[in-house]
């Protein structure tokens, strides 16, 4: 852990009042926007500075470090093997792909690049992998370990969201990772069978594994089906958690920070999970700072069901990409749509990724899948979308 030079201080006028719906602060003599600058995804050193103007409101945006927001909904189908799907960002971290399937896989996956988590967007159907069988519908998170051999088959169309942790593996957060909010039960984990569905699609047919190595793809063929398992023991194991079952024990007014949020962990970057929840305060009221600069982390979210309440215009498929290197906040046509309300309620459910390693957007994705006019949404003539 870093030793942090931490000076506890004060300086100037440091309103003490309640924040409102716009996410500033009133005094009888001064109204201010209060923006939380932090290191280390704010469970290091942090400071709340108090702006006359909010810190969000720029006029215009000129260089490649923006904002930028895409609707995956309107990406094509991509290929059959989800090794290859359509890559979104990448680095040397992580990379996230996005992959749709309509029926089933007729061959098999094996990422050796690292770990896979996949997120269930959409659809439902069955895992088979080398562990045995599994159940998936929307919103589960199914952890694939590095190395594993694995096929979807959809009942339904399903879309994935596919987040590799490139030469590393995942994990759950510590302690000091999560905030000391620990979201996730061990025991809503769940693991693969050796039932009788996974025992009827073994054969003697020819099957292909494609394997992912230094991003390139290889293929084994086999004069039979590898998923041959009879059983298994270990404390390793491909596993599945639902979003829905996630805890949210912290009281609903807490002030909680962005870790408290996180769901799995690498080395460079975390995965949170977003889920319903009571608000931070009651009508007109903001518990937390709502501008704030994650000055060490990249920031991307994947946004899977609901409306997200500080964001306009932002549908379940979409996602959006905030670099570090500016503050940002909520958009301003959110607080009269979301913010004023008695209490306050969210139903949104988004995937967050926060990565320490400075991220790359593929640039193949088509321009018609990026929103170019995001950067603008702050601008306070914009309040109406």
């Amino acid at each position: 852990m870093k030793n942090w030079i931490r000076l506890p201080n004060s300086e100037g006028n440091c309103v003490a009042a309640s924040k409102n719906a716009a996410g500033s602060t009133n005094s009888p003599s001064v109204t201010v926007h209060e923006r939380e600058i932090g290191r280390n995804g704010f469970l290091g050193p942090s400071a709340h500075i108090y702006h006359k103007h909010p810190p969000a409101g720029w006029a215009s945006f000129e260089g490649p470090l923006r904002p930028r927001a895409f609707d995956l909904n309107k990406l094509a189908a991509g290929p059959d093997c989800p090794l290859q799907a359509r890559r979104i960002l990448h680095n040397a971290v992580m990379e996230v792909r996005y992959w749709r399937l309509d029926g089933k896989m007729h061959a098999l996956a094996r990422n050796a690049d690292g770990d896979t988590l996949a997120f269930i967007h959409n659809g439902n159907g069955a895992l088979y992998c080398d562990y045995g069988h599994m159940p998936y519908r929307d919103g589960d998170y199914i952890l694939l370990p590095r190395g594993t051999a694995w096929r979807f088959e959809a009942s339904e169309p399903s879309e994935f969201l596919f987040i590799e942790a490139t030469n590393d593996a995942f994990g759950l957060p510590s302690d000091t990772q999560s905030a000391g909010h620990p979201s996730i039960n061990p025991t809503s984990f769940e693991v693969p069978r050796i039932d009788d569905k996974f025992r009827a699609q073994q054969d003697e047919a020819y099957w292909e594994i494609h394997i992912k190595r230094r991003n390139a793809i290889s293929t084994l063929t086999y004069p039979y089906n590898p998923l041959d398992a009879v059983g298994w023991q270990g404390d390793l194991s491909v596993v599945r958690l639902n979003w829905r079952d996630l805890r949210q024990d912290h009281q609903p007014s807490q002030p909680v920070p962005p870790a408290a949020h996180s769901t799995f962990v690498a080395n460079r970057f975390a995965v949170s999970t977003f889920v319903p929840k009571i608000g931070e305060g009651e009508s007109g009221t903001l518990r937390v700072p709502f501008y704030h600069s994650n000055e060490d982390f990249d920031e991307f979210i994947f946004y899977h069901r609901g409306e997200f309440y500080s964001r306009g215009n932002i549908k379940p498929g979409m996602a959006t990409f905030h670099p570090s290197g500016f503050p940002h906040g909520p958009h301003p046509c959110s607080y009269q749509k979301t913010m004023i309300k008695v209490p306050v309620e969210t139903d949104e459910v988004a995937v967050m990724i926060d990565c320490a390693e400075m991220v790359n957007i593929d640039e193949s994705i088509p321009d018609g899948a990026e929103w170019k006019a995001y950067v603008n949404t702050w601008e306070k003539a914009k309040e109406t979308l």
